[in-house]
């Protein structure tokens, strides 16, 4: 290996990470509703691979209690809870695992405070003992999707939006995101979603499902982003990865419109997670208690038929525009790590690493 390489979400994990609400305030009202599917989305991805909890400073205990699983737990100060935006982005390198540590910058600069969760990275690399490379590129995980092969999806509206990295063109940023993830080949999509607080994240209507395919929500022609997502689907359809082929596409229907504690939110089938490496691993499938949930569940076992597919209940996280995939982030394996390393943990329930300040 010459350079970086990202690996693909479906690649073998030495545990899922996953940040804990924080503050009561941004959930209005709906905190409590929140830590039961933070803890409901931990029970599953435990299922299939070990979990380690990001915690706010003094809550590890009463976190472990909520999930009634064996986790680890690291307490970390932070802002916000979305692990994914955040976090470390895990590369393959020449001499082993490095974290890259991009900034962040609350979305755009649209939530305040931030400075906590852009050092939170940084903290968290120190705790786990993996080598941190920084950038001054601002970006959030749930921005790209990745085949492992050199090919990154994101999308033009999020990415290319200059309240990120306005010095930066598309072609400076595909130099970055070649220099820093080792990524030969980016399929820009036009569009995320209409409304929204990320500026279109990619992973809330597509995301790598394995080498070659692509998993999309459906376009309803009744819905306000059906032009936006099939212009997607155009792109998607012309498109060719890094290593030549053309994409197979497999839809999950549309996202749900849900009134959930008085409040109107949106649940994204496409923001799921895959725990787990390989066939027999799982996809944690955000679902909103509505008819399409049962549909999502069939489409997904379709698209992934050597998977397990578990729907769990995310219409709090929706409320802040958020899902499965938006609160994790998965830590590979090192290349060296022996196999029976990447099983879920046997012992005690509380361990737990310090992380300084």
């Amino acid at each position: 290996m010459t350079g970086p390489r990202l690996p693909a979400e479906w690649e073998p994990h030495e545990a899922c990470l996953l940040a804990w609400p924080t503050r009561e305030s941004l959930w209005g009202g709906t905190f409590a509703a929140a830590e039961r599917e933070y803890a409901a989305v931990v029970r599953a991805i435990a299922r299939f691979e070990p979990v380690t909890l990001v915690v706010s400073p003094g809550r590890a205990e009463r976190v472990r209690a909520l999930c009634e699983v064996l986790v680890d737990t690291v307490e970390i100060p932070m802002d916000d809870s979305w692990l994914r935006a955040c976090g470390p982005i895990f590369v393959h390198g020449p001499a082993g695992r490095v974290g890259v540590d991009f900034r962040f910058n609350g979305f755009g600069d649209r939530f305040h405070p931030h400075d906590q969760d852009d050092r939170v990275a940084e903290r968290l690399l120190r705790a786990l003992g993996v080598p941190r490379r920084a950038t001054m590129t601002v970006l959030e995980g749930g921005a790209i999707s990745v085949d492992g092969e050199g090919t990154l999806i994101a999308t033009e509206q999020c990415v290319l939006n200059p309240n990120r990295n306005a010095r930066l063109d598309r072609r400076d940023l595909e130099t970055e995101l070649g220099a820093l993830l080792g990524i030969t080949k980016v399929i820009w999509l036009p569009y995320g979603h209409l409304a929204g607080e990320t500026d279109g994240h990619v992973d809330h209507v597509c995301q790598f499902a394995g080498p070659g395919r692509v998993v999309v929500e459906a376009a309803d022609p009744t819905r306000p982003d059906h032009l936006r997502l099939r212009a997607n689907r155009t792109v998607l359809e012309a498109a060719t990865d890094a290593a030549g082929r053309r994409l197979q596409i497999f839809e999950l229907p549309p996202q749900q419109l849900i009134n959930y504690c008085g409040r109107d939110g949106a649940v994204n089938y496409v923001n799921f997670y895959l725990a787990g490496g390989g066939a027999g691993g799982g996809v944690i499938l955000p679902t909103a208690a509505t008819r399409a949930d049962e549909k999502a569940l069939a489409a997904a076992t379709v698209a992934f038929p050597d998977r397990q597919i578990v729907g769990v209940d995310a219409r709090a996280l929706a409320l802040a525009d958020g899902g499965i995939h938006c609160i994790t982030q998965q830590l590979p394996i090192t290349q060296q790590l022996p196999a029976e390393r990447a099983t879920p943990p046997t012992t005690s329930p509380h361990s737990h690493l310090e992380a300084p300040l």
